[in-house]
């Protein structure tokens, strides 16, 4: 009663309201506190999600490029210098391979054209490489199962077919029957007659040709112009003594300068260094002649 008399019921029924309100605002400061925890944590793992996907895409980025380089720089599969017997057990491969009509594809691609159209639709990405192995033979077939350029030391002229077996012929790649081999170098000459691999002539001699210009005497323009003429009567003897043999069959092998001299009679012509004297030079041009390059794009 005296609470009431003095007015303090009032006051403590409104103490008793705002500690009830404080609980409450506290309560409320309590579940604000722990959703900011929960948002921040939330924040922090959305953060981690967006750095580990950022990683992730920096990880795929980098793959397609190497990707993309690799293709760009693309490579053969293989590649051998082919002895005698490997030789053989290749072409005998290429020959046993057979399948439906127009399974096979076979070209003969030269080095001084573009690539014909269609060899780059025959092997697609694969095209780029068959160009840098040209001149070459180039086999594939429409499962991708063969695919093989070879080297040709005696080539026939440009084609491009489909067919159900490879397109090839031995002489292309062997030597066989009756033909003849010239080495024709600035300073010297050698022709050897063949049945096959088997030699069953030779001749060959050498010319005296002037390697250096003396301190004295006369200028450097004379000096070229004497070495010059020597060289032409050189390959007048030649031209001479390979018109004496008339062979059906010829290949002109040797110094790059000259040896283009002789297209008109040749086969075909190959540059190669051969050394030494006549004889075992023309050796060491008969073994670079029938060398064949293999290669899988």
């Amino acid at each position: 009663m005296l609470d009431r008399l003095l007015g303090r019921a009032s006051l403590k029924e409104r103490v008793a309201e705002l500690e009830e309100e404080t609980h409450h605002l506290e309560r409320q400061l309590d579940a604000e506190k722990e959703r900011r925890a929960d948002a921040a944590t939330e924040r922090q793992r959305a953060e981690a999600e967006v750095n580990r996907l950022e990683d992730r895409v920096a990880e795929l980025q980098d793959r397609v490029e190497r990707l993309q380089d690799e293709e760009g720089e693309s490579t053969f599969r293989a590649e051998e210098t082919l002895s005698r017997a490997r030789l053989g057990a290749v072409l005998d491969r290429l020959e046993s391979f057979e399948t439906e009509p127009e399974g096979v594809f076979t070209a003969y691609v030269d080095a001084e054209r573009s690539l014909p159209g269609p060899v780059r639709e025959a092997f697609g990405d694969r095209a780029s490489l068959v160009a840098s192995a040209a001149p070459c033979l180039a086999v594939t077939d429409d499962a991708g199962v063969l695919s093989a350029c070879l080297s040709v030391p005696a080539p026939p002229s440009p084609f491009t077919e489909w067919a159900d077996a490879v397109r090839l012929e031995r002489s292309w790649f062997e030597p066989t029957g009756e033909h003849v081999v010239a080495l024709v170098r600035s300073d010297l000459f050698a022709l050897g007659e063949y049945d096959g691999r088997e030699r069953t002539a030779f001749h060959g001699f050498d010319s005296d040709l002037k390697s250096q210009h003396s301190k004295g005497g006369f200028s450097q323009g004379r000096f070229e112009r004497l070495r010059d003429q020597q060289i032409d009567s050189h390959l007048d003897r030649c031209r001479a003594a390979i018109e004496e043999v008339s062979p059906d069959r010829l290949y002109v092998v040797g110094e790059g300068s000259v040896i283009h001299e002789f297209e008109d009679l040749a086969t075909a012509t190959k540059p190669v260094d051969a050394t030494g004297e006549p004889d075992e030079a023309l050796d060491d041009a008969v073994r670079s002649l029938w060398t064949v390059r293999l290669r899988v794009p």
